[in-house]
């Protein structure tokens, strides 16, 4: 066996590495650039482009879309801002080029820092041969073998695949693929009105697309409370989404003009719905782990108890002492800053820093119109622990910057600890929401409490306003609110 550094000619051993990781993207990445800093001989293995989902065919794409659809929007309602414009039209194919260079640039940016830092690149595909050796092949080349002392898998999720009749035609797409169309369809229907669906319904609606959404259960986006999700729900219809909810699709057929005719159904009673025709089919119904031709299961790596993600404990250490798992691939929390933070986790006890994974603050953001951000428990969680809690509760149709930008949809909403007063969890939808978020994280990572909040000064007139007014009605009675 030879052992030398770097990457080398077909069938080489290349190592050993203190760390290899599987998986470049938001985990992954963060995870090698970390540890190379700490002085650790790290080797990246990414079968595709550095960035993963998230900044190749996820986050940053989709942000980019919404950005030109926001834009679209305000132009189109110029007249509300004393302003005329006439003659404001969509260029999908200058849309689609703008978000991909704005992706290539993010992507040269993850591998710059990838170089500085010294962490070895492999590309190709990565497979575990065993606990301190990973095999790569590239194409049809032979497989290169890296030898590491320590492994973490990032590998991160695909998209779902429902199994009903008619979901290979060609006119049944997948996120990934809604990302890469070349024009814009004249009709849309989207399977799953999660997080995933609605934020595309509003993309393709906001672009003159006639979009459907049927979601099998009672609301969408149904991880938030009711009363968030409701205003999301006002927004789409205003915007002329159609939305099915307790609808189950049983079938996709081609329709008249050759278009995909959707045939559903109501979900509680099995009551037939009328066919709905698109020229598109997006399948957005979640995502799954990433596992299949990893190899870990073959060398012994445990799943968790359901069987969709590797079993990891709080370190993100996996029962092979020596191998870790961060990200999608855990089936825990599919955000990319949370797979950011595991591998920091990660990275930290492969190098002897003990260093524990904390799910109680990792804020959960959403891109619809309006947007929506949480953190911590809802109150619909709440409820459901039967704890002891007030709620603090502001408008922004009562916060000055809001009505000023003209966007004054939604509220800010505060979950504070009766007993103690620490704000344990908050929510947003309304204008800024996914910025605003941060501000709840600090307090409910470091169990500030309602008052405190109130009686921190804020700026005015800004959004946070709303904040510091959500912990005055938690507390004793928003200021600037007849209640």
């Amino acid at each position: 066996m030879r052992e030398r550094d770097g990457a080398g000619g077909a069938g080489s051993v290349h190592g050993p590495y203190d760390i290899a990781v599987i998986g470049g993207g938001p985990g992954g990445y963060v995870a090698a650039i970390y540890a190379a800093r700490q002085g650790a001989k790290v080797v990246l293995v990414e079968k595709d482009t550095p960035g993963g989902t998230c900044l190749n065919r996820g986050c940053i794409p989709t942000k980019a879309l919404i950005r030109t659809t926001e834009v679209y929007k305000l132009m189109q309602e110029a007249g509300r801002y004393g302003l005329r414009v006439q003659g404001v039209e969509v260029d999908f194919k200058r849309a689609m080029a703008r978000k991909d260079r704005v992706v290539n640039g993010l992507v040269k940016g993850v591998e710059t820092l990838l170089a500085k830092h010294g962490v070895t690149v492999v590309h190709g595909f990565g497979r575990l041969v065993d606990g301190e050796t990973v095999a790569v092949k590239a194409g049809e080349g032979e497989e290169t073998l890296l030898k590491a002392r320590h492994i973490i898998l990032a590998t991160g999720s695909e998209p779902v695949t429902l199994p009903i009749p008619g979901a290979a035609s060609d006119a049944v797409i997948d996120s990934d693929q809604a990302l890469e169309l070349d024009e814009l369809p004249e009709a849309m229907v989207i399977i799953g009105g999660g997080v995933i669906g609605m934020e595309f319904a509003f993309i393709f609606a906001r672009l003159g697309v006639k979009v459907t959404v049927i979601e099998y259960l009672e609301q969408i986006l149904p991880p938030v409370d009711e009363d968030v999700a409701q205003e999301v729900f006002r927004s789409a219809r205003t915007a002329g989404i159609k939305i099915f909810t307790k609808a189950r699709v049983i079938a996709i057929h081609q329709g008249e003009g050759g278009r995909a005719a959707v045939v559903f159904e109501d979900a509680a009673t099995g009551e037939a719905l009328p066919e709905v025709t698109a020229d598109k089919v997006l399948m957005a119904v979640g995502r799954r782990p990433l596992l299949e031709g990893l190899g870990a299961v073959e060398i012994g790596v445990e799943l968790d108890a359901e069987g969709r993600g590797i079993k990891v404990n709080d370190r993100m250490q996996t029962n092979v002492p020596n191998i870790y798992a961060i990200g999608d691939v855990t089936a825990k929390v599919m955000l990319a800053h949370a797979a950011s933070t595991q591998g920091l986790v990660a990275v930290d006890n492969i190098l002897g820093r003990d260093s524990l994974m904390d799910y109680s603050a990792v804020p959960n953001a959403i891109f619809t119109d309006p947007e929506i951000a949480s953190v911590g428990v809802t109150e619909k969680e709440a409820a459901a622990d039967d704890l002891n809690i007030r709620v603090g509760r502001f408008p922004f149709a009562a916060n000055g910057k809001a009505l000023a930008l003209g966007n004054s949809r939604g509220f800010v909403k505060l979950i504070a600890d009766a007993d103690t007063g620490a704000i344990i969890g908050g929510s947003i939808v309304g204008p800024g929401a996914t910025d605003l978020i941060g501000e709840i994280t600090l307090a409910v990572q470091h169990r500030l409490t309602a008052q405190q909040v109130a009686r921190t000064i804020h700026a005015h007139p800004t959004l946070p306003e709303a904040i510091f007014e959500a912990a005055w009605a938690a507390e004793s009675g928003a200021l600037h609110l007849a209640e």
